[in-house]
C-alpha cells in the first residue's frame, strides 16, 4: 500500500486525504494547529467544485451550512448607498446552485468522513524532508522520524512543504498590491445575510454579516506598493499600519478601526498569488494555495483548492508511477487553474478600486447594474471532472 504524508488539513489537506484514502492509499494528515479550525468568514463553492462536493456526498450538509448571503451594498465616503446587488452578479455564481459556507463548516465537512480513517497528527510539522529516489524521509517537529513513498503540501499560501523543497516563497510569491486585516466584531448594525463596502480608491472597509445573531466579519483591505514585511510578525505593528491608514471618520470606518485594535483574532496578511513553473519535485507534490494560491480577491481560492485535490487523487489512483501522476495532474488542471487566478483583476475593481477613475467606473457599472459575473461563471466551470475508478489504480505494483 502507497503511503502518502500531507501536510495542512484546511481544504486541500482533508479533501485530498478523502479521495486518496478511497483510492486505496495510506494516508498521514500533519497539521500545526492542535485541531480542525472551526469558524472563519465565509467562502464560495461554485461550479466545478461544487460537482467535487457532490461526488463526496456533502451537498446536504453543506445546504444546511450555506449562510446565504443575499445582497452586497456598496456605500461612497459619506456613507451613501451606491447601489445594492445579488453576490452572484460580481462573483459569476449561480443562484440557488452555489453554495456559501463558513470555512470552518466546510473543514468539519471534509475531516468527518476520515477522521477514523486516516491518521491525523495534530499540532504538529514538517521540519526535514529527504527525497532518497525510492521514499521520503520526514523529521517533524516533534522530533518522530518517519518513511513516506509520497509527500503532498496542502499546508497554504505559506507553505513550509514548498518552502523545504522548492526554496524561498519571494521566488514564487506574485504579491497583488494590497494588504489586508480581517476581525470579529459585535454585530450592531443590524444587519443579516449581508454585507456592506465602503470604499474610497485604494481602500475598502467591508462588514459582513451572517445569522443577526452571531458576530460579524470586519475586513480592512489597502493598496500598498510593496508588502509591509516589517510588520508580519508583530502584531502591533500591524494594528498601527491598519489604522494610519483608515484615519477617515466617515461611516463605520472609526467603529472598524477600534474593533480591528481590539480584536483577539485579527487575521493580517497581503493580497497574493502563488505561480511555479511546476506543481511537483521528485516524490513530493504541492495542492491547492501551497502550490497556485488564486488570492481572496479571485474568490475562487477554496473552490480550486477542491478541484486541485480531487485531481491529484484520481491521478495517482491511475498512474502506477508518481512522476505519471504528477504530470497529469498539472496537465489536467493547469489552465483552469490559470483561468481562475486571472479572477483577481476583476477581484480588485470590485473589492477595492485602486485609482479614483476605477472606482467611478465600477459606481457607473453598479448603478446602470450592468455587472454580469460572465468572467467568473465561464472560469469556475471551465474544467469537466474526470472520472477515476477506484479499481483503475494498479495498487499491486510500486510507485516508481
Amino acid at each position: 500500500m502507497t503511503s502518502v504524508l500531507i501536510s495542512g488539513a484546511s481544504i486541500a489537506g482533508p479533501a485530498l486525504a478523502y479521495w486518496l484514502e478511497r483510492y486505496g492509499f495510506e494516508v498521514t494528515v500533519v497539521e500545526k494547529a492542535a485541531a480542525v479550525r472551526g469558524g472563519g468568514y465565509a467562502i464560495d463553492i461554485r461550479g466545478t467544485a461544487r460537482d467535487v462536493a457532490d461526488r463526496m456526498g456533502l451537498l446536504p450538509q453543506l445546504r444546511k451550512a450555506h449562510v446565504d448571503t443575499q445582497q452586497i451594498s456598496f456605500v461612497d465616503a459619506d456613507g451613501e448607498l451606491i447601489a445594492s446587488v445579488r453576490p452572484e452578479s460580481m462573483t459569476g455564481g449561480t443562484e440557488g446552485l452555489d453554495l456559501e459556507v463558513r470555512r470552518g463548516d466546510l473543514a468539519d465537512a471534509l475531516y468527518a468522513p476520515i477522521a477514523d480513517k486516516v491518521e491525523f497528527l495534530f499540532h504538529d510539522s514538517i521540519a526535514q524532508l529527504d527525497d532518497r529516489g525510492d521514499r521520503v524521509d520526514v523529521v517533524f517537529d516533534s522530533g518522530a522520524r518517519r518513511t513516506f513513498d509520497l509527500v503532498v503540501g496542502a499546508d497554504g499560501l505559506h507553505s513550509n512543504v514548498r518552502r523545504l523543497v522548492f526554496g524561498p516563497e519571494e521566488e514564487f510569491h506574485a504579491y497583488q498590491g494590497y494588504v489586508f486585516a480581517g476581525f470579529t466584531i459585535p454585530n450592531d448594525f443590524g444587519l443579516s445575510h449581508e454585507g456592506v463596502s465602503w470604499n474610497v480608491a485604494g481602500r475598502a472597509a467591508v462588514l459582513y454579516a451572517h445569522d443577526p445573531s452571531e458576530p460579524m466579519h470586519g475586513f480592512l483591505t489597502f493598496r500598498r506598493g510593496e508588502p509591509p514585511y516589517d510588520a508580519f510578525r508583530d502584531p502591533e505593528a500591524q494594528r498601527e499600519l491598519v489604522a494610519a491608514t483608515f484615519p477617515d471618520q466617515g461611516w463605520h470606518v472609526p467603529r472598524l478601526v477600534a474593533a480591528m485594535r481590539e480584536s483577539d483574532d485579527l487575521f493580517f496578511d497581503v493580497v497574493s498569488q502563488i505561480h511555479m513553473p511546476t506543481w511537483s519535485r521528485g516524490r513530493v507534490a504541492l495542492v491547492g494555495d501551497a502550490a497556485y494560491a488564486t488570492s481572496f480577491m479571485s474568490g475562487q481560492g477554496s473552490s480550486v483548492s477542491l478541484v486541485g485535490a480531487y485531481v491529484l487523487a484520481g491521478e495517482l489512483a491511475t498512474y502506477a508511477d508518481h512522476a505519471e501522476a504528477f504530470a497529469a495532474y498539472e496537465k489536467r488542471i493547469r489552465a483552469f487553474v490559470e483561468e481562475n487566478q486571472a479572477l483577481v483583476e476583476t477581484g480588485k475593481k470590485f473589492v477595492a478600486p485602486g485609482t479614483q477613475e476605477i472606482l467611478d467606473a465600477r459606481n457607473a457599472a453598479l448603478r446602470a447594474a450592468s455587472m454580469t459575473g460572465d468572467e467568473g461563471r465561464e472560469a469556475n466551470s471551465s474544467l469537466v471532472l474526470p472520472d477515476y475508478a477506484p479499481s483503475a489504480r494498479p495498487s499491486a505494483r510500486p510507485m516508481a
